[in-house]
């Protein structure tokens, strides 16, 4: 990307915001007599508290966060985000035709649609600029388009929204903390988080073999944009198993961007490469990439992006477990 890169490295779109002067007869409360009884409180990241006289029952929100709590067992009833859920591996072998889908490009929410489900709460996240973990309050939350979209949405129901900062143990452990406030149990978890941590154990024992890896996103005319690990909670959970992950190096965040030329001044063992970006056969194509001794040891592999929580990102350590399994020292 010639422009900066963000941490998702896919923002943008336009604003589809519906007609505003409906909203001033939305109070964000659900008709459903059905729903949990007592008051429901959840301070989120952002150190905002948001208080129901109940707890919420109909959950609505951006597709990373919403996938999270189905895994859970609770299922939204509208989602946001930058693609239809049909073409968001996090919802894979899910029956999404009762689900509302009120926006499927970044920063587009059809704002007539959403008020129409009714949500009780609205769950997205929200990314640090920096390596610190600072969140800005002047810069809209993840999935919004600007402050002025996210005040009107706020406007229909509360917005929750947890930090994509840290590493990933701890945004896993807050998203199940929202879950267990909506009502699943210890119970509900216990096999999920089994498999959460045999897939840990799994991944821990494949790194001990002091491979290198690098994570990029890589496009034909503008280079390879390399992740940094400390500032990925992914990446920097699999740092902290013992996956041994070099500094790019640079000073912006997230990312040190470089042409393909100086590609070769970054050497690894293994590359992943974003499902959002150039495939590794993609990559191969170029030719100082194809010199580095991950491609020409074939050991390119899926740089994914899973949802946080128990299942998915079991599912996702597994397959890199497997994939660092049958890689080989070639620096």
């Amino acid at each position: 990307m010639a422009r900066p890169l963000s941490r998702r490295a896919f923002l943008g779109g336009s604003l589809a915001l519906g007609a505003t002067s409906l909203l001033a007869a939305c109070g964000g409360e659900s008709n459903d007599p059905g729903s949990g009884s007592g008051a429901w409180s959840f301070t989120d990241d952002t150190g905002n508290t948001v208080n129901l006289d109940r707890r919420p029952t109909r959950v609505a929100g951006l597709n990373d966060a919403v996938a999270s709590l189905w895994n859970y067992g609770i299922e939204p009833v509208a989602t946001f985000g930058y693609t239809a859920l049909a073409d968001d591996v996090n919802f894979e072998g899910k029956d999404t035709s009762k689900v509302t889908e009120v926006g499927t490009t970044y920063g587009q929410i059809d704002i007539e649609a959403l008020m129409a489900q009714e949500p009780d709460v609205i769950v997205t996240h929200a990314y640090p600029v920096d390596s610190a973990g600072t969140l800005d309050p002047k810069k809209p939350l993840y999935g919004f388009n600007d402050l002025e979209q996210q005040e009107l949405v706020g406007r229909i129901a509360p917005i929750v929204a947890i930090a994509m900062a840290g590493s990933a143990t701890e945004v896993v452990d807050r998203t199940v903390e929202f879950a267990k406030s909506l009502g699943v149990t210890d119970q509900d978890l216990a096999k999920p988080k089994q498999d959460y941590e045999a897939a840990r154990e799994r991944l821990r024992a494949a790194v001990s073999s002091e491979l290198t890896v690098m994570a990029v996103a890589a496009y034909p005319g503008e280079g390879v944009h390399i992740a940094k690990a400390e500032d990925d909670p992914a990446l920097r959970s699999y740092t902290e198993l013992g996956m041994s992950y070099p500094d790019p190096g640079g000073s912006e965040y997230y990312w040190h961007s470089v042409s393909w030329e100086n590609i070769t001044d970054h050497r690894t063992d293994v590359v992943l490469y974003s499902l959002r970006a150039m495939d590794g056969d993609a990559m191969l194509e170029q030719p100082t990439f194809a010199q580095l001794p991950a491609a020409k040891a074939k050991q390119l592999y899926p740089w994914e992006f899973s949802s946080m929580d128990y299942v998915a990102q079991a599912k996702t350590i597994d397959r890199l477990a497997a994939n660092l399994e049958k890689a080989r020292k070639v620096t």
